[in-house]
């Protein structure tokens, strides 16, 4: 059981927060232009963060079955996907939204270096998240 909610959760991280750090990253340069593609690319963003739900559920099953729920690797794993998802859906969305509702454009040269900013720090919290999941300082397998 634990090998199935593993690879779900794993699976579950590559298919749905892969495609956010990517499109979110991608959208700023979009809304600069004006351009469609940065509409597309926001439905991305809010589709995926809905699927993204998945990847902790999974993670907290899987820790469950491991009886790591109190090591410090993974709270602080928990803490940073939490502080993640917070960025992504009360800044980076909205941000998105409000680049997007400006009918001529214009805004989207104000507001984007900030979005790509905040964009940057999500892929950062990602990214850290990833390598203590790799790494899980204090396991006892070694790694």
């Amino acid at each position: 059981m634990t090998k199935l909610l593993l690879s779900v959760h794993v699976l579950a991280a590559i298919l749905a927060v892969g495609p956010i750090t990517v499109a979110a990253s991608l959208f700023p340069r979009y809304a600069r232009q004006a351009s469609p593609v940065a509409a597309l690319l926001h439905r991305i963003c809010r589709g995926y963060a809905v699927a993204g739900v998945a990847v902790p559920v999974f993670g907290l099953a899987t820790a469950l079955q491991l009886g790591v729920l109190t090591d410090a690797w993974l709270l602080t794993s928990m803490a940073l996907t939490a502080i993640a998802a917070a960025v992504l859906t009360l800044a980076i969305l909205p941000g998105q939204r409000a680049l997007l509702s400006t009918a001529d454009g214009a805004g989207g040269a104000a507001g984007s270096p900030r979005l790509a900013m905040l964009t940057g720090v999500f892929n950062v919290l990602w990214a850290v998240v990833v390598v203590l999941m790799i790494v899980r300082p204090g396991s006892t397998t070694g790694a």
